[in-house]
């Protein structure tokens, strides 16, 4: 399935590809990463040793390390992973804490999203007035808010499916809240002591334009048409992002 998923992404990514068929690609390619999300979670549910709980180290280089971390934040707290950011270098370390399965699914969509969000930075000219690089952190932001609400609605689908509800007795709501204790008790045991990070003040006027582009992306073919300017007022662009105690700059 994930091999399936790794060739939709790459049309997707393709920028012969028109942006109906690039639509197209990615509602799939989101489906049936929503769909091995709950298969692997209801198979670990009779055989843990299917998908053990883990963790991994994904290094973010400048520039924009930043705003790369807060989408890969969005992603991961999406997918049913946490995360945690700490300054490396120039750039940030993420270290990602999920099942298995999950964490495969982040980095496989966080590395096309990346893809998808620098061909939509190149082809959106900076506004007279705005300064760039303000501009494309505010665009990077509405980017990453609209991919993670979409998100979240294809994995809410894939969870509601009655085919996949009932694992002898348990439904699956119990078996999501179970592999997600486990989740924060294997972050909680790596670092006792975590900050919630400090939410970002943008000046750009980006974000509603990469709040369409990650509409644009159709993850899951559920839209988030209102109230997208008032939800990001403010919002950090690190949903799900935690730093550790030694701390983390600001921009």
């Amino acid at each position: 399935m994930l091999d399936k998923v790794r060739k939709l992404l790459a049309m997707a990514e393709d920028p012969a590809c028109t942006e109906a068929e690039a639509a197209a690609f990615m509602a799939k390619a989101t489906d049936l990463i929503a769909r091995y999300g709950v298969d692997r979670a209801l198979l670990a549910a009779r055989d843990p040793t299917t998908d053990p709980v883990g963790d991994r180290v994904v290094d973010l280089l400048a520039p924009y390390a930043l705003d790369k971390a807060g989408l890969l934040a969005a992603v991961a707290d999406a997918l049913r992973c946490r995360s945690v950011r700490r300054r490396s270098g120039s750039g940030f370390a993420m270290h990602l804490f999920g099942f298995a399965s999950d964490l495969e699914r982040v980095e496989l969509l966080f590395t096309s999203l990346l893809v998808q969000a620098a061909h939509g930075l190149a082809a959106t000219p900076v506004p007279l007035g705005d300064q760039p690089a303000a501009f494309r952190r505010s665009w990077l932001a509405g980017f990453a808010y609209s991919v993670s609400q979409r998100l979240r609605a294809a994995e809410s689908a894939a969870a509601a499916d009655p085919a996949g509800v009932p694992v002898g007795h348990t439904s699956m709501a119990l078996v999501l809240a179970d592999r997600s204790t486990r989740v924060q008790r294997r972050l909680a045991e790596v670092y006792p002591r975590l900050r919630t990070a400090s939410a970002r003040r943008l000046a750009g006027g980006g974000a509603g334009q990469g709040a369409e582009a990650g509409r644009r992306a159709d993850l899951g073919g559920t839209s988030v048409r209102t109230g997208t300017n008032a939800a990001l007022h403010g919002w950090s662009g690190s949903v799900g992002d935690h730093a550790d105690r030694g701390g983390v700059p600001g921009e």
